[in-house]
């Protein structure tokens, strides 16, 4: 699929906040992958970094990705994010390599 997008985002809970950074992003799953153009959404803890998580989502293409960010289970995770995080996440947006990576 050329058109795919991977976005992966990187995150630090404040202290005290990990077990509820990890709950809220995993609660994320269902609703996300129910998406039509959601091709995979994963939180993955960071077992080297006590409160570190990494999102890898998948999807078909930004038109999907632009709708999942009006969706209200990402507002949700949006105003909740500004609560628990101890600095502003990290954001990328990814093409698959045989691509060139050219922006999309």
């Amino acid at each position: 699929m050329p058109d795919t997008l991977t976005l992966t985002v990187a995150m630090q809970a404040k202290a005290g906040q990990e077990d509820r950074l990890r709950e809220e992003l995993t609660g994320m799953i269902e609703p996300t992958e129910a998406e039509a153009g959601c091709l995979s959404y994963r939180p993955l803890v960071d077992p080297n970094t006590h409160g570190a998580m990494l999102i890898v989502e998948e999807w078909v293409d930004r038109t999907a990705l632009d709708v999942h960010f009006t969706t209200p289970h990402f507002n949700r995770i949006a105003a909740v994010l500004d609560e628990v995080l101890a600095e502003s996440y990290d954001l990328r947006f990814l093409r698959p390599a045989a691509d060139g990576g050219s922006p999309g």
